[in-house]
């Protein structure tokens, strides 16, 4: 009885020193990010924006219904996307496994054995085992027919059932630590996803936008084609009147099988792009032909756009936020690799029955029990110990370079994403000029060399001076929604900074001491 209740009192001091224990290791802070000088005061040349915060939805700033019901279906359907869900369901799964370690592990078990020892085995040290009366008198009930005859160990019946439990006391927070680095890396895969939510936003509204352009570059072609047919059959008219010359025909007539040549090449890129977006919407391929087929012009973006305060970035892009995640994760592997510098106490034990009789397993003289603690003390482990704390203290030094690098390009991105905006938007009322004017001087010419004043190479340098400024507005348009795009996603839009509540948080054990190789 005294024995019961002096380990129950043991159990309860080691539940205690659990509870109070402290974690080895370095306690993990978050970096502090400060924005560069150039992006708080922001550039003379930059656009118009405001720090007002935007929509996680911001493709809505375009105002194209088309765009936004295929970034809605992206967001459900991406396969990647769901992927990588599955990988955040996997990082959950080992929290579950690493968690575990922390709590008692119980288990049962039943068996009945038939066993004999070996005659010409230990037993020969203690001398040649008499035979048994039970043997050689033929009522042995374990007995066989064969080794009735025997002079050797009899066989036996055993017959056992019981639990089996154990518990390692966690003194210095290994399985504390371990849990932790499990959750920040489940943390850093939910913050993954978010960061895949913003790439995929931003790839379905390129390739939308890649789409309308070469559409667009399309009408553009036919329409120069039309002009081109009109030119022929003038300069043919004139040449068979006499008043033009073979010249003329020849020329007019070359510039319409260039502009015929752009067109298969159009189309093509068009399908292409159609079927890029159908594998971002997991569809297969032509499926989007009769919703995208029709041209439509390229959605502007708005004369102003909303970018929140740019030291909030640090905070909206999930790149940054999950390489914190893991920088936290590294930190705290630290800490379990130097918990395994200390001594480990677990407590073990285990209650069941066991007779040779199976008529007897129930009695109460059949039990047997094993309780108490062990002690593992690390004495020499031919520098695995020390090796494995270098290895994990490189890591974090990895990770919080990589976290380092994580910033810095993001300020970037958004740095240039400002400057094509600026550019971009310059150069489209440059050619918005540009198209106007060559317009007006292709009709001047034209109306020229049909009154015959003048000759038909001023007309064909119009005409292409008309068809190449159209082209380079439509990039332009295209570049300048583009930018809108690349800006938005250096931002980290694409995401609802409302699901971070829904990101698993990390909590921090006692801070602890320092192990010492």
């Amino acid at each position: 009885m005294c024995f019961f209740i002096n380990t129950r009192r043991l159990i309860v001091a080691l539940c205690c020193i659990t509870v109070g224990g402290c974690a080895v290791g370095p306690d993990f802070a978050p970096p502090v990010v400060s924005p560069p000088i150039h992006v708080q005061r922001g550039a003379p040349d930059q656009p118009a924006v405001s720090a007002d915060e935007f929509s996680p939805d911001w493709w809505t700033f375009f105002g194209d219904p088309v765009l936004s019901r295929l970034e809605r279906e992206a967001a459900a359907q991406n396969l990647s996307l769901k992927a990588a869900a599955a990988r955040v369901e996997q990082s959950r799964a080992q929290v579950g496994i690493a968690g575990s370690v922390a709590l008692p592990q119980a288990a049962a078990g039943v068996s009945g054995l038939r066993e004999m020892a070996s005659a010409n085995g230990i037993l020969r040290l203690t001398g040649e085992p008499e035979p048994k009366p039970e043997a050689a008198s033929g009522t042995d009930p374990f007995g066989t027919a064969s080794l009735e005859q025997g002079s050797g160990p009899a066989p036996y019946n055993l017959w056992q059932y019981g639990l089996t439990a154990s518990w390692e006391i966690d003194l210095w927070g290994r399985a504390r630590r371990t849990k932790e680095a499990a959750l920040a890396s489940l943390q850093a895969n939910q913050y993954a996803v978010e960061g895949m939510k913003v790439s995929l936003a931003a790839e379905v509204a390129r390739t939308y936008l890649d789409l309308r352009e070469a559409q667009q570059q399309l009408a553009v072609a036919i329409e120069n084609r039309t002009l081109a047919q009109h030119t022929l059959r003038l300069a043919k008219s004139r040449e068979s009147n006499g008043v033009g010359t073979r010249f003329d025909a020849a020329s007019a007539g070359a510039q319409l099988a260039a502009v015929a040549s752009s067109l298969p090449p159009l189309r093509t890129k068009a399908r292409t792009l159609m079927n890029a977006l159908a594998l971002l919407l997991a569809r297969e391929p032509g499926s989007l032909e009769r919703e995208l087929g029709a041209p439509l012009a390229i959605p502007a973006p708005p004369a102003v756009l909303p970018v929140g305060r740019p030291g909030d970035l640090a905070h909206r892009r999930p790149d940054i936020l999950e390489a914190e995640a893991r920088l936290h994760a590294a930190t705290a592997k630290i800490g379990v690799a130097k918990a395994s510098f200390y001594p480990s106490i677990s407590l073990t034990g285990s209650f069941g029955m066991q007779a040779l009789d199976f008529s007897n397993i129930a009695d109460w003289g059949s039990r047997q029990f094993v309780l108490g603690p062990v002690l593992n003390l690390p004495i020499f482990q031919g520098g695995r110990l020390k090796g494995q704390l270098a290895l994990t203290e490189a890591q974090q030094q990895e990770s919080a370079i990589a976290f380092q690098a994580t910033v810095l390009k993001a300020w970037h991105e958004v740095d240039d994403a400002l400057d094509w905006i600026g550019s971009s938007h310059a150069q489209q009322q440059s050619l918005q000029t540009a198209v106007s004017e060559s317009q007006t001087a292709y009709r001047t010419a034209q109306r020229r060399y049909e009154q015959g004043a003048s000759d038909y190479l001023t007309v064909l340098v119009s005409q292409r001076d008309v068809l190449k400024n159209q082209q380079d507005l439509i990039a332009a348009r295209r570049s300048a929604a583009v930018a809108v795009v690349g800006l938005y996603k250096a931002l980290g839009g694409g995401w609802d900074l409302q699901a971070e509540a829904g990101v698993t948080s990390v909590e921090r054990p006692p801070a602890g001491v320092t192990a010492h190789d």
